[in-house]
């Protein structure tokens, strides 16, 4: 048995939730943006320091290996410590992630920002829902849910254009300074506003049966959850990874335009997870609204990689598997909501969204063997095989927790 420090009223003021949901959304985005710390330069450091897709793919593993052990970890940490706390650590830690990179002279330093931004990284998703199932009042948690998405694919978004301008004019060292510029100023925010970001610790009753921290991973359903988010997150990890270099070589589209693509593709996400956000509210079925979703995204995606659309049709059809995908985003995490037990969301969070994480780790040295073999049609089929198969898992989880 288990009582809450922490009592948030029925009634909430719509502005009170706003805040708690934007603070959290900014922070969620940050996360986002330090996704793409070191893909976006893979062209510049295949040029300065002479390396393959796969050596590349090897970094983005390092990053989502830290973060996805450190995730599952972070779990346990947030339901004793509280949320906020971490967060503060986690957004510092990626400010020295920036500067780090800015020092880097080889392939040994890139590794250690790897590692040390996917330090940075592992904290975000235990701490973020945590933050917002304790603090945003219930009826509003499927929009809160949506802004969340929003915010994270707005993060990819932004990531390309502040360090292709910043690049382009002052070099790719400085565009790293200034990311680490922008971390220190929303930390500061945050701290700031440090009242509205406070959760409740579990405290357990004297003499009270206490279940085993770690009794939740007995659960099917929480498996169920990891593995789908690591097959569709394999599938985006191809897209952010490749999906510049495999526009260029398929279709000979330019650098600039093919990273627009890619924040094309983002925004669009955003887009979804906004009108994700109302379906989620609304319908009941989340697993369904997921599965469908990914399922038109599998398709389109598919389509992009038969080679058949020229360059505009392939961009816009890639930019629109970002909105398809994003429709399911919102009822995704009320999926797995309804398969959390009271009192563990911060370990079922941390464990499931590790899967996040493991994908993100996969996919690269996979698909980055397809890249280096010259397999790039390919490699956008693989992804859209996957993403198909999360179509599986999302009604596996469905159907566990109706149970």
């Amino acid at each position: 048995m288990t009582t809450a420090v922490l009592h948030i009223p029925s009634e909430v003021p719509l502005k009170q939730d706003a805040t708690i949901i934007g603070l959290v959304g900014l922070a969620h985005a940050s996360s986002h943006f330090g996704h793409l710390l070191l893909p976006l330069m893979f062209p510049v450091f295949m040029k300065e320091f002479g390396l393959s897709y796969s050596e590349l793919g090897l970094l983005m593993s390092i990053f989502f290996v830290v973060s996805g052990v450190g995730q599952a970890s972070a779990g346990f940490v947030v339901d004793r410590m509280g949320a906020r706390p971490l967060l503060f650590v986690a957004l510092t830690i990626f400010a020295v992630a920036c500067v780090a990179a800015s020092t880097v002279t080889g392939y040994t330093g890139l590794m250690l920002v790897a590692a040390l931004a996917g330090l940075g990284n592992a904290t975000f998703h235990p701490v973020d829902f945590t933050i917002l199932n304790q603090r945003v009042s219930g009826p509003r948690l499927g929009y809160a849910f949506s802004a969340h998405g929003l915010t994270g694919n707005l993060g990819w978004a932004v990531a390309p254009v502040f360090f292709a301008s910043i690049s382009a004019g002052f070099g790719w060292r400085t565009a790293y300074l200034a990311a680490a510029v922008l971390y220190t100023a929303i930390l500061a925010l945050l701290v700031l506003q440090r009242d509205k970001l406070s959760t409740q610790v579990v405290v357990h009753e004297p003499h009270a049966h206490k279940e085993h921290d770690l009794a939740f991973m007995k659960l099917p359903v929480v498996w169920w959850c990891f593995g789908f988010f690591l097959l569709s997150t394999m599938t985006l990890a191809v897209v952010q990874s490749f999906s510049v270099s495999i526009l260029k070589a398929m279709h000979g589209i330019s650098f600039e335009a093919a990273t627009l693509t890619l924040t094309a593709y983002m925004l669009c996400g955003a887009v979804g997870m906004f009108i994700g956000g109302f379906i989620a509210a609304r319908v009941a079925n989340s697993d369904r609204v997921v599965a469908m979703a990914m399922a038109a995204g599998a398709a389109l995606l598919a389509l992009c990689g038969t080679g058949v659309l020229g360059a505009t049709a392939t961009m816009v059809v890639l930019a629109i598997t970002g909105f398809a995908v994003g429709i399911g985003g919102p009822s995704r995490d009320m999926m797995i909501k309804k398969a959390t037990p009271k009192g563990a969301t911060g370990r079922v969070y941390g464990l499931v969204y590790s899967g996040l994480d493991t994908g993100f780790a996969i996919s690269p040295l996979v698909f980055g063997v397809f890249m280096d073999r010259g397999w790039y049609g390919a490699t956008l089929l693989g992804a859209a095989l996957v993403l198909l198969l999360s179509v599986v898992a999302a009604l596996g989880v469905g159907q566990r927790t109706k149970r």
